[in-house]
């Protein structure tokens, strides 16, 4: 395939091309981050120690990167949205990287990308925006499918632990991304994910620290699996990913990472040995069929 080759869309007799390279780059980054639930029960360390890890691998890298290529000036308002966001995404990691330990990494991923749905209502609530008919209809079907998925613990009255701290990390990602996407209008790409990743490891390594957890004396498979947390889920991910909202619609992208959870739950099974019960695969494909509608309103 010429590397010039793209992908024509033709709209309203206004042609616009969007680079083949763009469609890769998302389902690269895609398999990258369905990686991540794999590489954290793996490396079988506490959750925000594995967290601090996929954070200050990328730091390493990212700091030089940015040092040479800052910008001379950072918009105030929107450098301090990305330094909270930073703490918003450490919360979240630690979480949900202490829920992969606890329940299965279909679920936790799963519950974890419940993101859009408080989202949007925490943009009801906090910013009064009108939703649209169908985010309701797409949230309604979404907490079925949560139903479905804990239906046994619900019936004893109990939910899983596990479960809990996804649903919980779900709620912090969502600050993170109502917290950044006035940030990101005005900051690069670059930028964006270097202060909001300083941030990140600085949080996780106080909790580390106030937790007692050594982040040291690790076997060569927590180290590997570490390095491919912060190296090819993280990093790799979500460049290509980055590079991919460059080209594609928000709204298509948006739809296409709804495929991480599915990938997980598929790679899970041979990789952990965590095989899908039939509740999951309803409750979760309720889940993603409210999500999708969620993310395919109109731009």
């Amino acid at each position: 395939m010429n590397s010039m080759q793209a992908v024509q869309i033709s709209t309203n007799q206004n042609r616009v091309e969007i680079p083949w390279r763009a469609y890769v780059a998302l389902a690269i980054g895609i398999v990258c981050i369905a990686l991540s639930a794999i590489w954290v029960k793996w490396a079988a360390v506490p959750g925000p120690v594995s967290a601090f890890y996929r954070m200050l691998i990328p730091a390493a890298i990212l700091l030089p990167w940015w040092f040479a290529k800052r910008p001379k000036q950072l918009p105030k308002q929107a450098t301090r949205l990305s330094l909270l966001g930073g703490v918003f995404f450490a919360f979240d990691l630690a979480l949900w990287n202490s829920a992969i330990l606890l329940t299965s990494a279909a679920n936790s991923t799963l519950f974890a990308n419940n993101a859009p749905l408080w989202v949007g209502l925490g943009a009801w609530l906090i910013f009064r925006e009108r939703l649209p008919q169908r985010f309701w209809w797409g949230m309604a079907i979404a907490l079925i499918g949560v139903v479905v998925i804990m239906g046994e613990n619900l019936q004893q009255l109990t939910i899983s632990q596990g479960d809990l701290l996804a649903i919980s990390a779900g709620g912090f990602y969502a600050a993170y991304l109502l917290t950044t996407q006035r940030a990101r209008a005005e900051l690069d790409t670059l930028t964006f994910m270097t202060l909001g990743i300083v941030v990140s490891v600085v949080i996780l390594g106080l909790m580390c620290l106030i937790g007692g957890y050594s982040i040291v004396g690790f076997s060569a498979k927590t180290w590997w699996s570490l390095l491919g947390l912060g190296l090819v889920s993280h990093l790799g991910g979500w460049l290509a990913i980055n590079y991919a909202l460059g080209h594609i619609k928000a709204a298509t992208a948006s739809v296409s990472l709804l495929g991480q959870p599915v990938l997980t739950a598929i790679i899970s099974i041979p990789l952990l040995n965590e095989p899908l019960q039939i509740f999951q695969i309803i409750g979760g494909s309720l889940v993603i069929g409210g999500i999708w509608l969620v993310n395919t309103q109109k731009e």
